[in-house]
């Protein structure tokens, strides 16, 4: 009887141990993702990265949607360098998040990207963060 007790505890365990495993996994996969808010001040803009879309939100401006692309990466660089994502529409339009400290000017914030939004001829700079 105790040889069984035991073997179900050491069953349950492993359960235990593999659910978690796969929890961190699922969590190493989401923090690798494309998903990014960034911000800027003065005038202020909001700009949201995921494989939904990408949205830029503005208080003097509609707001825009873009379809979700693949970011261009540096040449030769880690992928998380720099990214460039290619805004649809008239115009150069692009959005560019680079691995970099960061600070709004406004807040004690600190981020770990900074963002700069090219729409039409309005270059707008940021900082930007990881969802």
């Amino acid at each position: 009887m105790k040889i069984f007790i035991s073997s179900i505890a050491i069953l349950g365990l492993g359960i235990s141990l593999l659910s978690m495993n796969n929890n961190n996994l699922v969590v190493a996969q989401s923090a690798t993702s494309e998903e990014f808010i960034a911000r800027g001040t003065e005038p202020f803009w909001t700009i949201t990265v995921s494989k939904r879309g990408i949205v830029y939100s503005s208080p003097d401006k509609p707001k825009q949607t873009f379809p979700y692309v693949t970011p261009l990466k540096a040449d030769a660089r880690p992928a998380d360098l720099v990214r460039v994502y290619r805004l649809s529409g008239r115009g150069n339009n692009l959005l560019i998040i680079k691995q970099a400290n960061c600070s709004d000017g406004m807040s004690d914030k600190n981020y770990a990207y900074s963002a700069t939004v090219i729409l039409g001829n309005r270059v707008l700079d940021g900082c930007a963060e990881k969802r």
